[in-house]
Formats: structure tokens, C-alpha cells, sequence
């Protein structure tokens, strides 16, 4: 892959924006492109990296071809540690949190390309997370697979308003798991997705 001529879901993956921002920034001329014989644009990474600096605009790198990212938020540590050993023999990167409140400082902090998240915890439950991301332009690419075992109807139907991604009821079969957040990640297109 060549990492100095970027497409749009590149050049986002690199900021860690969603593609509709990095779409709006090139169309508002704040990030030069050009556009290919077959209609797509194209951006060079030293003029992102340029017009992001002479913005003033904060970004988190990535290379492109980084193993996922993944928070796993829960309260119940026999879970978390499940969890965090299946991502990790998958080669992701991991990082955990025990609570709702230590979820929103480590998304900053890690930026996950994916946050496994429990509804029912202490300090700031799994709705009040979701919104949290969703409603903050600096975390709300970020996918939300809910885990939980609260699934009503009504609680199902709340964190999907909430902004969450997909919805998973406990326990889980490691499998469905994986399929899902293969599901979910399949946009970023890693060369080393190992789900």
C-alpha cells in the first residue's frame, strides 16, 4: 500500500476522524486533494499532515496498517479478563476500564477503533457512555458493541438511540463475538485484521 497518497477513509483513519469529517474538510478547502482520472480523491499525507498543523487542528496518528484498537468497559473483572485475552491472541491492542467514568478518560487517552461496553456499572452506566462518545466529534467514529445482561426490549432500544454500533446479551459466545466486531471494523480495512 502506498502510505504517502491517502483516500478519504485513509486519511481519516489517520486523524482518527470519521470520513464524513474528512470529507467535509477537503470539500471546505481546508485539506488539499486531487481528484483521480476516475473521480475519487485523493490526498498526500505531507499536505494533510501540512494543513492539519497550519489549522491548528489536533489529531492522533496512526499507520495505517496498525492492529485494532479495542476498549473493553465492565465492572465485572472475570469478564474483562475473558475478554481482553481473546482480543489479545487476536493481536489487537487492549485496554480496559471498570466503570463508565474511566471508560470517557480512556477513550481520549487510547482512542479505540472499538469499545466493548456493559450497560450496568457504576459512576456513569453504558447509556450515559454511549452518548457521551457519540455526541463528542472527537470520539464519535469510535464503534460500540454493547454486552450485556440487561436485555429488555426497552434497553435494547435505548442505547441503539444512544448511538450504539451493535448489541451482544450475556453470556456471549466468544465467536459471536469476534464476528461482530469483525462486522463492525470490516471499513478499516487493516492489513493485519486478525479476527
Amino acid at each position: 500500500m502506498n502510505t504517502e497518497i491517502l483516500t478519504i477513509p485513509q486519511a481519516a483513519k489517520f486523524c482518527s476522524v470519521t470520513r464524513m469529517t474528512m470529507w467535509r474538510w477537503v470539500k471546505a478547502g481546508k485539506i488539499k486533494s486531487f481528484v483521480t482520472p476516475g473521480g475519487h480523491h485523493r490526498i498526500a499525507k505531507s499536505d494533510l499532515e501540512d494543513a492539519l498543523r497550519g489549522h491548528g487542528i489536533k489529531y492522533i496518528s496512526r499507520q495505517l496498517d496498525a492492529s485494532p484498537r479495542i476498549l473493553i468497559v465492565d465492572d465485572e473483572p472475570l469478564i474483562v479478563q475473558g475478554l481482553q485475552k481473546l482480543f489479545t491472541r487476536k493481536k489487537c491492542e487492549v485496554e480496559t476500564a471498570l466503570n463508565g467514568f474511566e471508560a470517557g478518560v480512556k477513550s481520549k487517552e487510547f482512542n479505540p477503533d472499538l469499545i466493548i461496553l456493559d450497560l450496568v456499572m457504576p459512576k456513569m452506566d453504558g447509556f450515559e457512555v454511549c452518548r457521551f462518545l457519540k455526541s463528542n466529534e472527537s470520539t464519535s467514529h469510535i464503534k460500540i458493541l454493547i454486552l450485556t445482561g440487561y436485555s429488555t426490549k426497552e434497553n435494547r432500544s435505548e442505547i441503539m438511540e444512544a448511538g450504539a454500533d451493535a448489541f451482544i446479551e450475556k453470556p456471549a459466545d466468544n465467536k459471536e463475538i469476534i464476528q461482530i466486531t469483525k462486522d463492525l471494523l470490516k471499513d478499516m480495512n487493516w492489513v493485519r485484521l486478525n479476527l
